[in-house]
């Protein structure tokens, strides 16, 4: 994607299931200056610190046939709890008036996922959304995929 406008105070928040990056155009239309405002980060912890329980067996109401239910993905859990946290501080950003639009880049997963937990004042908010994975580029680099400078 090349030629994306960034309004003067339009927020580009760029993140994954674990980080994102909240960044303020300081500049103007023709020459946005992206700054950090704010970042977040979730701990990768490993599986067996996020849950321990086993799968579970369940029984066929017919018969004493019993079959395995399925793990639970720990990961995909706390990125979908990670999100949802952003989605939240994002909307009281929004009705606060800190910010009036911004720009939702993800990927598409955790588009996906951010996506449910808009409220109606964030969904009316997000100007556009950019399906792509660019939260562990530096800023300028960013600035560059997104304006085609």
């Amino acid at each position: 994607m090349s030629g994306l406008l960034i309004r003067h105070g339009e927020w580009v928040v760029v993140c994954d299931g674990a980080k994102a990056l909240v960044l303020e155009n300081t500049g103007d239309l023709n020459s946005p200056k992206l700054k950090t405002v704010k970042v977040f980060e979730q701990k990768d912890l490993p599986t067996h610190d996020l849950g321990t329980d086993a799968p579970g067996r369940s029984f066929n109401s017919l018969g004493n046939a019993r079959s395995a239910v399925e793990q639970t993905d720990w990961h995909d859990q706390a990125e979908k709890v990670f999100l949802v946290q952003l989605a939240h501080h994002l909307d009281g950003a929004v009705s606060s008036g800190k910010t009036k639009s911004l720009i939702m880049v993800a990927s598409p997963r955790a588009l996906g996922m951010i996506r449910s937990a808009y409220s109606h004042a964030l969904k009316g908010a997000v100007r556009v959304e950019v399906d792509k994975d660019l939260v562990k580029m530096p800023v300028l680099e960013i600035k560059k995929h997104l304006t085609g400078d």
